[in-house]
């Protein structure tokens, strides 16, 4: 039976990792911007902001990029404290071994993300800023399952209680991985500017697949420089070719994992889910061609960005919803008829 201490304590641990996790949400999309706007270097020095400590930089300077990347450091400290205390409050109240395992978790996490941002400015390298965007989206998923986990319906165990079908797991996993390659393929082409590796779409430089060799490559950068543009070369075109398949892949592998639902017994609920993940990956889809339509426009590029992120965290928080599932209905109906009666009220 639980008491009004624990039901309080409970609730403060559920706000406290919803805020967690909207802030985190926040700092992912100013680090979008950062990126988008290519403003990554306008504060050379880390820890310090133009020998300033970080916390007294005279606001007269908040000038031009320095304002959004000053602002990103400023953001993804108070996450870092929110973090901290998440953690404190999950070590002293959580009695779930492994929500609090998470917590401790989470908070080294964020502790290693601000150390790769740091490093990122200090030793100037862009294939940093590659694990750094990595690392910000799994920390980010992270959040999310603590979010859930310390829900009222979580932990009384209404959160999961369906029977889904053993063979959307791997549907469903299959659709995570390639959502989290998409984001891993993405953060490539940002840091190492690659986002318009390709300057139109569907069509790749006119021809449905481009050409590479040294005498086109020439012929490119020939025009890119008269526009303007940096030159490119065949490893940045092959990323943003991989990206572009991979989106093809994803969107099929989500309708299959739709069309198993459908057919899957006990179906209703994951058949929504399902259907609202096609949905998303239908809305990135657009993000993405908009994105190069728009000359890779910085807001239309952030959202692009931000819309990754929540669809990844969706992914993680329905595979972890069926893999409880599963795990619930071993554990709680073994019993073929029992299964049956918890299918009927599920559906």
């Amino acid at each position: 039976m639980t008491t009004p201490a624990w039901s309080i304590r409970c609730g403060v641990l559920h706000y406290w990792a919803l805020a967690t996790l909207a802030c985190t949400f926040f700092l992912l999309c100013s680090g979008g911007i950062v990126t988008s706007k290519g403003v990554g270097m306008s504060v050379p020095d880390w820890p310090t902001t133009y020998g300033y400590n970080m916390f007294l930089f005279p606001i007269s300077g908040w000038v031009g990029g320095i304002f959004y990347e000053h602002g990103h450091r400023l953001i993804a400290s108070g996450v870092g404290l929110m973090t901290m205390i998440l953690a404190a409050l999950l070590l002293a109240w959580e009695p779930r071994r492994w929500v609090r395992h998470l917590g401790v978790v989470s908070f080294l996490a964020v502790c290693v993300q601000g150390l790769l941002g740091g490093l990122r400015v200090s030793l100037f390298k862009d294939e940093i800023g590659i694990f750094h965007a990595t690392l910000a989206q799994s920390f980010f998923c992270l959040l999310a399952i603590l979010a859930v986990a310390t829900s009222q319906r979580f932990i009384s165990g209404h959160w999961d209680v369906f029977v889904p079908s053993p063979s959307l797991r791997k549907w469903v996993f299959a659709v995570t991985g390639l959502v989290f390659l998409q984001l891993v393929l993405g953060a490539t082409m940002r840091h190492e500017h690659a986002g318009l590796a390709i300057p139109d779409f569907p069509t790749a430089y006119g021809k449905w697949w481009p050409d590479t060799s040294e005498s086109a490559l020439a012929t490119i950068n020939k025009d890119r420089l008269a526009d303007d543009k940096v030159p490119t070369s065949a490893t940045q075109i092959m990323v943003q070719m991989a990206h572009r398949i991979g989106a093809v892949v994803l969107l099929a592998t989500a309708i299959g994992l739709f069309l198993a639902a459908r057919r899957a017994p006990a179906h209703r609920s994951t058949v929504i889910w399902s259907s609202v993940l096609v949905g998303l990956i239908l809305a990135q889809a657009t993000l993405g061609a908009w994105t190069i339509w728009s000359n890779k426009a910085a807001d239309v590029a952030t959202t692009h960005m931000a819309l990754g992120a929540l669809t990844l965290l969706y992914c993680v928080v329905f595979s972890f919803r069926i893999c409880r599932g599963l795990q619930t209905t071993r554990f709680t109906s073994p019993d073929p008829a029992m299964s049956r009666d918890l299918a009927a009220r599920c559906a």
